[in-house]
Protein backbone atom coordinates (compact mmCIF):
# COMPACT_ATOMS: atom_id res chain seq x y z
CA UNK A 1 0.00 0.00 0.00
CA UNK A 2 1.38 3.36 -0.96
CA UNK A 3 1.34 6.34 1.40
CA UNK A 4 -0.71 8.23 -1.21
CA UNK A 5 -3.57 5.74 -0.82
CA UNK A 6 -6.14 6.00 1.93
CA UNK A 7 -4.90 4.42 5.12
CA UNK A 8 -7.09 1.58 6.35
CA UNK A 9 -6.74 -1.56 8.44
CA UNK A 10 -5.78 -4.58 6.34
CA UNK A 11 -8.36 -6.67 8.23
CA UNK A 12 -11.46 -4.51 8.83
CA UNK A 13 -10.79 -1.70 6.31
CA UNK A 14 -11.62 0.99 8.89
CA UNK A 15 -9.84 4.19 7.95
CA UNK A 16 -7.65 6.39 10.10
CA UNK A 17 -10.62 8.76 10.23
CA UNK A 18 -12.56 6.07 12.14
CA UNK A 19 -9.95 4.40 14.33
CA UNK A 20 -6.27 4.77 15.24
CA UNK A 21 -4.02 2.78 12.93
CA UNK A 22 -0.51 1.42 13.35
CA UNK A 23 1.82 1.34 10.38
CA UNK A 24 3.82 -1.78 9.66
CA UNK A 25 6.36 -2.56 7.01
CA UNK A 26 6.79 -5.98 5.41
CA UNK A 27 8.83 -6.81 2.31
CA UNK A 28 9.49 -3.10 1.71
CA UNK A 29 5.74 -2.33 1.63
CA UNK A 30 3.72 -0.29 4.11
CA UNK A 31 0.50 -1.63 5.61
CA UNK A 32 -1.85 -0.41 8.33
CA UNK A 33 -3.55 -2.36 11.11
CA UNK A 34 -5.89 -1.25 13.88
CA UNK A 35 -5.30 -2.07 17.57
CA UNK A 36 -8.15 -4.61 17.53
CA UNK A 37 -6.38 -6.70 14.88
CA UNK A 38 -2.80 -6.20 16.10
CA UNK A 39 -2.95 -9.50 18.09
CA UNK A 40 -3.48 -11.36 14.81
CA UNK A 41 -0.22 -9.96 13.50
CA UNK A 42 1.58 -11.10 16.66
CA UNK A 43 -0.09 -14.43 17.47
CA UNK A 44 -1.88 -15.59 14.31
CA UNK A 45 -0.10 -14.20 11.25
CA UNK A 46 -1.57 -17.07 9.21
CA UNK A 47 -4.85 -15.08 9.29
CA UNK A 48 -3.12 -12.49 7.08
CA UNK A 49 -2.45 -14.98 4.25
CA UNK A 50 -4.22 -13.73 1.15
CA UNK A 51 -4.38 -10.22 2.60
CA UNK A 52 -0.67 -9.36 2.76
CA UNK A 53 1.56 -10.81 0.02
CA UNK A 54 3.86 -13.57 1.35
CA UNK A 55 2.21 -13.52 4.79
CA UNK A 56 2.60 -17.30 4.79
CA UNK A 57 6.28 -16.65 5.55
CA UNK A 58 5.49 -14.74 8.77
CA UNK A 59 5.97 -16.56 12.06
CA UNK A 60 4.01 -16.07 15.26
CA UNK A 61 5.84 -14.17 18.00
Amino acid sequence: MSDSMERSCVMCQKSDKQIPLLQMSYNSQSYWICPEHMPLLIHQPDKLVGIIPEAENMQAG
